[in-house]
């Protein structure tokens, strides 16, 4: 199948795909500059932030494998994001000698006092599609991230 141009339509969503992703990015860049961050902090926040979302405890080590760091890494990215008062080192209650990390609320509330709006925009235009084109959109992009990730 190709759009107009003939452009073939899975190349056209790979292209709009790319597009929203530097956009992103450089969004998110910009959050990081203004906040003293370095763009993998950024990334270890959304990281840390999904995890709590999905009731799943985060480790040191568990954070480094997703942001492929060595563990040297993942310490100073963590003691960083600790002095600034946006991830909290806890010991795991069942296991003291494990350590999780959690997003604080000042994290939470900075990330929405920067992001909020767009993602209040983001929702918006998910109000003007139908369950069934918004169910088929996840899963597109589903399977793209799961293609990404090695899945």
């Amino acid at each position: 199948m190709s759009d107009d141009d003939g452009t073939p339509t899975a190349m056209r969503l790979v292209h709009l795909l790319r597009a929203v992703t530097v956009e992103l990015d450089l969004r998110g860049a910009e959050f990081a500059a203004r906040n003293g961050l370095h763009p993998t902090d950024l990334r270890a926040l959304i990281r840390l932030l999904d995890a709590d979302r999905a009731g799943t405890a985060v480790t040191p080590g568990r954070l480094g494998e997703a942001l492929r760091l060595n563990s040297a890494g993942v310490t100073a990215l963590v003691d960083r994001l600790e002095r600034l008062g946006l991830v909290r080192r806890d010991r795991d209650r069942r296991d003291r000698r494990r350590v999780l990390l959690t997003v604080t609320p000042e994290a939470v509330e900075l990330g929405w006092s920067f992001f909020g709006p767009l993602i209040g925009q983001l929702v918006e235009v998910a109000g003007e599609f139908t369950p069934d084109e918004l169910d088929a959109v996840r899963r597109y992009l589903t399977a793209v991230l799961a293609r990404a990730t090695g899945g």
